[in-house]
C-alpha cells in the first residue's frame, strides 16, 4: 500500500497499487483524482481474471504480453514489457498472460505464435503485434491507443 497526499485538500490516502492500475484512485475526503504510485510491474492474468481485468480497465489501453516460459524471444522481450509498465504514468496498463497455463484465452484470441502483444481498449481488441518488437514500435502503438 502506498500513501498518496491529495493535491487539493492535503488528506493522506492509502492506495492499493494493483487496484490503482485498473481503477482511478480518488481522495477519500474530497473526491479529487489521485496520481497513484504505480508498482511498475505488469499484472499477471489468467483465464479466470482476463475478462474482468479488461472491463475494469475502462478507457485505458491494456497491453497484454502473451508469452511462455520456454520461449527465448519472450524472455528477450520481458525487459521491454517491464519498462513500458514502469513508464506508463497511468496512460496504459501492462499485463502478461502465460499461454501455456491459460490455453483457453490464448485459443480465443488465436495466439499461434509468441510473443504476441494484444492491445485492448474498452474491452475490445484494437491492435496486435506478433514476434519480437522494438520498444519504440510498441510504445507508439500504445500512445496512439491512449490518444484515441
Amino acid at each position: 500500500m502506498a500513501v498518496v497526499t491529495c493535491p487539493k485538500c492535503g488528506a493522506k490516502n492509502r492506495i492499493d497499487e494493483t487496484a490503482a492500475q485498473i481503477r482511478q484512485p480518488i481522495c477519500g475526503r474530497c473526491g479529487t483524482k489521485l496520481a497513484a504510485a504505480s508498482s511498475g510491474h505488469p499484472v499477471e492474468l489468467t483465464d479466470a481474471t482476463f475478462d474482468r481485468f479488461l472491463s475494469d480497465a475502462g478507457d485505458k489501453p491494456v497491453l497484454v504480453d502473451c508469452w511462455a516460459e520456454w520461449c527465448g524471444p519472450c524472455r528477450m522481450l520481458a525487459p521491454t514489457i517491464d519498462a513500458l509498465a514502469q513508464e506508463s504514468n497511468g496512460r496504459w496498463i501492462v499485463a502478461k498472460l502465460d499461454t501455456d497455463a491459460n490455453q483457453r484465452t490464448a485459443a480465443r484470441y488465436r495466439i499461434s505464435g509468441i510473443p504476441t502483444l494484444l492491445i485492448f481498449k474498452r474491452g475490445q481488441l484494437i491492435d496486435q503485434l506478433v514476434g519480437l518488437q522494438p520498444k519504440p514500435n510498441i510504445k507508439a502503438r500504445l500512445t496512439r491507443a491512449a490518444a484515441g
